[in-house]
């Protein structure tokens, strides 16, 4: 559209027009305007015109689409919204503030769905009933901050967009897409996913700093840093990410970082994951349906227990904004198309007058259920604070539903000034540098080709127990030489087992002694069968503990759970740092070492960490784990156990 101007913004909102905004530099302001189309799947996302001509397109993706990948959810019908774009126009973002509306937006009714108590039951619950039976290791339970708005919605929008333009920083995407009926604004702190030029990278963000009243400090930051929650809390996202990763790279993905996210009201630790790949972005997107960080780990068990303590649907909260921009002269074996999708966090939508904020917290076997219940009042402050409908600077008390609806400053102290940048505060970047000593080498260095390793020319069979931990573990047994398949537990054969040279039984959520789950029944015979074949088999975890119950070892949960917990322990006589996923143990009396055929290597409590025996091995640790230094050699000395032949 030719001489299109920032002094037109105004009039396009008044006229209807679909429309959508976004800044993702300092200086530029991009318009994106052009014919809304709603699809079905991610695939039908339209790329290219009747003519097979690419075109650009920007897609609102709800969470309900994770549907796609057979996930449980509360289906709303929220569209999978598209823009297919017919002009983009780069404008000044001074240029923008400066024509863009100003005067405030009224909030009536105001506050939160859920009390406060409420939602501290909630963590409680969750803590308890699924972290604490073994569903997983965190879980993202959000509340829904919401509030009458009588105004034009495409002024809101556009209101919102200037003041968070002006008010917030460090965001990766701000922005306001405005269609029919439905209004998005938001600064998104965190890209889920890029693609460009085949290169895909993924940005886990996790652990919250709330900056206090008058700014942050190297002391305020550094007790942040320290925090056993904060940090667990993050390596178990960028853990979750590196299963999408190494889904969807041919490289598996290799981590860098840790560094900080500041924003103007909170900041965030934060990894970046980097690998290549050829896929469709369409498949990228669907592959790595969504970010841990809003949802939990694993993926699949996350959603069920999401839709488990979450009475409504997310509507986007969660979802991304996905916007597919046509590459220029692609080869025939790469995508025609790069991704930038951000993940829809920090977002306020405008619908029917009724504004909504969704926040969630990460749920993690440390949380205080109060402490929870804070970081949703402080994200949903940022958001409120920044589109200017409270006052800025509420860190230091809780959203009131009468002062956001009034508009009464909610902090009686002074507002807090701009945190100082402090990443390079020597304390600071000692403590960031220090997360990686805890990390696997493995994941952080290149990890050259695949296929020279010790076992080159055997091959393996990894059955997915609905967790995607197996994506790592495959990664990493091709690094040792082997030629890998992954078959879900519900969809591989008999036959498959059978044929299969070495079948490596991963790990899933659940109590392994639940008798009536169809996925831990089947993980049970898929052990049996390859020990009754002396077939050779390695277990991981859960079906670890599979393995050892049909040993006879008690299984019985731990005093408290093991979730993203890394420890020291003898494997056969080598010391070896791993993490730890698990609820529940094997345990042997003290001082056990053999049972029946088995060879055990077990803590002075009895915890039973591997077993070993003819044609089969076994560990209750994820070797494949950020979290497991020695996970590689560990692994390759249990394939090792597997495959060695049987002697009479």
């Amino acid at each position: 559209m030719t001489g299109y101007t920032p002094s037109s913004l105004r009039e396009l909102a008044a006229n209807g027009t679909p429309f959508a905004l976004i800044s993702r530099d300092e200086s530029t302001v991009e318009l994106l305007l052009g014919d809304v189309v709603d699809v079905e799947l991610l695939a039908d996302v339209p790329l290219v015109d009747a003519k097979g001509t690419p075109r650009e397109v920007l897609a609102l993706v709800p969470f309900r689409q994770v549907r796609e990948r057979g996930f449980e959810c509360h289906d709303d019908g929220a569209p999978l919204r598209c823009i297919v774009v017919t002009d983009h126009i780069t404008l000044n973002r001074a240029d923008v503030i400066e024509v863009l509306p100003s005067a405030a937006i009224a909030l009536t009714d105001a506050g939160f769905d859920i009390g406060d108590d409420d939602y501290a039951d909630i963590v409680r619950r969750v803590i308890s009933e699924e972290i604490g039976q073994g569903e997983g290791a965190n879980f993202v339970i959000r509340r829904d901050f919401v509030a009458a708005v009588d105004a034009d919605a495409a002024t809101a929008a556009l209101t919102w967009f200037k003041a968070l333009l002006e008010h917030e920083r460090g965001a990766y995407w701000t922005f306001a897409i405005v269609t029919d009926g439905h209004v998005a604004v938001g600064a998104s702190p965190e890209a889920h996913v890029s693609a460009q030029s085949g290169v895909v990278t993924m940005n886990p963000i996790s652990g919250t700093f709330r900056h206090p009243a008058g700014g942050a400090t190297a002391e305020t930051l550094t007790e942040f840093l320290e925090s056993t929650k904060e940090t667990e809390e993050l390596f178990m996202v960028v853990d979750e990410e590196l299963k999408m990763m190494s889904a969807v790279c041919s490289d598996g993905g290799r981590i860098t970082g840790p560094q900080l996210k500041v924003m103007s009201r909170l900041t965030h630790t934060e990894y970046v994951l980097r690998g290549r790949s050829k896929l469709d972005p369409r498949d990228i997107l669907r592959e790595t349906m969504f970010a841990p960080t809003v949802t939990g780990s694993p993926m699949q068990n996350a959603c069920t227990v999401i839709a488990r303590h979450e009475s409504t649907a997310r509507g986007y909260y969660s979802g991304v904004a996905a916007l597919f921009t046509p590459r220029e002269s692609p080869t025939a074996d790469e995508a025609t198309h790069d991704l930038d999708a951000p993940i829809l966090i920090r977002t306020a939508y405008l619908e029917d007058g009724r504004l909504r904020v969704p926040v969630g917290a990460t749920l993690v076997r440390h949380s205080d259920p109060y402490g929870e219940v804070g970081e949703t009042h402080g994200k949903a402050a940022g958001v409120l604070g920044a589109i200017g409908a409270i006052e800025l600077d509420t860190a230091r008390s809780p959203i009131s539903a009468s002062a956001a609806a009034s508009g009464d400053v909610i902090d009686e102290d002074a507002p807090a000034p701009q945190p100082r940048s402090l990443a390079d505060d020597p304390t600071i970047s000692a403590l960031l540098a220090s997360r990686n000593s805890r990390l696997a080498a493995f994941w952080l260095n290149p990890q050259g080709r695949d296929g020279a390793g010790p076992f080159a020319g055997h091959s393996a069979l990894v059955i997915d127990a609905e967790d995607r931990f197996t994506t790592m573990l495959a990664h990493q047994l091709r690094h040792l030489g082997l030629s890998v398949q992954i078959a879900p537990w519900g969809g591989v054969t008999n036959e498959q087992i059978d044929a299969a040279e070495l079948v490596v039984s991963g790990p899933g959520p659940g109590d392994p002694r639940d008798r009536d789950s169809a996925r831990i029944q089947r993980v049970r015979e898929i052990v049996a069968r390859r020990r009754e074949n002396h077939s050779p088999l390695l277990a991981v975890c859960l079906s670890h503990q599979v393995l050892a119950d049909s040993l006879g070892v008690e299984l019985a949960p731990l005093a408290a759970p093991h979730q993203g917990l890394q420890k020291s322990v003898d494997i056969f006589g080598v010391n070896a740092s791993i993490g730890f996923y698990n609820t529940f143990t094997a345990r042997v009396a003290p001082g056990t070492t053999v049972v029946q055929e088995a060879e055990i290597a077990a803590d002075a409590t009895g915890a039973v960490y591997a077993l070993r025996g003819p044609a089969f091995a076994s560990v209750q640790g994820h070797l494949e784990s950020i979290l497991s230094r020695d996970g590689m050699t560990t692994l390759e000395r249990l394939v090792a156990q597997a495959l060695e032949p049987i002697t009479a």
